[in-house]
């Protein structure tokens, strides 16, 4: 186990790896709000060699404008991913409510068959003790429970995280899967992915991890989205996401969210001198042109 350091001799170890700091006390000041760790030993790999020493006459100031940007970028992707949810959420109980009422709609009957049953068991509890959860918590929760004995769905929705109505769309009957996923012109099967990757990644924005490096087991059929785009590996990346959210959002939403991503990466290219904005850029998955 390392031994501990303080805020001042953590800058001096920086510096004897030759990281060149600017302003001392801004730094402090930085690192004794954010901490040590999730400003530099976060981001430093970016300004790094092969040899895992520091590249010549990187700064304080580069890795922690590179922290800075991830940190926008999570209050970007959180702030429309939400909007995403709740369109989500909103045809996932119309759909499931037309089809199989308000009342007696969890049950395994209700699922995609050719899913094992273990699992739809095993979903139909998670969805039950989010209602148990959250009786007394949420007043409609509780009204409908008191006053129904049941939670219809478009109350349900509202209390799912993202990941558990993400597991819930992609464990529907096909034919509910399509009819939520032609709002979008999207297959089922490539709403399906993309909701297991926007999941993961709002609660990435929502903590504090890494998102600009994102990568994902979850494949992405991203040649539907843009058949042009000239994919190395089958890992998902985050201009992938940003791609597929796209198709999710309205399209002066998206213009919005995509200004709002240009402006950071615009203001950390500005902020980078010993490496350039393309490399960031490379690891979120941009093409390069």
């Amino acid at each position: 186990m390392k031994e501990y350091k303080t805020n001042e001799e953590l800058l001096n170890y920086l510096e004897s790896k030759n990281v060149i700091i600017n302003d001392r006390n801004d730094a402090l000041n930085k690192i004794n709000k954010y901490t040590y760790y999730s400003i530099i030993n976060s981001y430093k790999y970016v300004f790094k060699d092969s040899n895992n020493n520091y590249i010549k006459n990187v700064s304080f100031e580069e890795i922690y404008a590179l922290y800075d940007f991830d940190k926008k970028l999570k209050n970007i992707f959180l702030k429309y991913c939400l909007e995403i949810e709740t369109v989500i959420k909103s045809l996932m109980a119309n759909q499931i409510s037309k089809v199989y009422g308000v009342k007696d709609y969890l049950d395994v009957n209700n699922l995609d068959s050719t899913i094992d049953i273990d699992k739809r068991i095993y979903l139909i509890n998670r969805i039950n003790e989010e209602i148990k959860k959250n009786y007394q918590v949420h007043k409609s929760v509780t009204h409908y429970l008191d006053i129904h004995g049941f939670v219809p769905p478009f109350v349900l929705t509202k209390i799912l995280t993202f990941g558990v109505a993400s597991s819930y769309y992609g464990a529907l009957k096909q034919s509910d899967r399509q009819a939520i996923a032609k709002n979008f012109k999207l297959t089922d099967k490539v709403l399906k992915q993309i909701l297991k990757n926007l999941s993961t990644v709002r609660n990435l924005s929502a903590h504090s991890d890494r998102l600009y490096n994102y990568t994902s087991k979850f494949y992405l059929s991203f040649n539907l989205i843009n058949n042009s785009y000239k994919r190395t590996s089958t890992i998902t990346n985050l201009y992938m996401v940003i791609g597929c959210m796209e198709k999710l959002l309205d399209t002066d939403m998206f213009q919005e969210f995509k200004n709002e991503i240009n402006k950071e990466i615009k203001k950390l290219s500005n902020n980078l001198h010993s490496v350039s904005v393309t490399k960031i850029l490379d690891i979120m998955g941009f093409p390069n042109e």
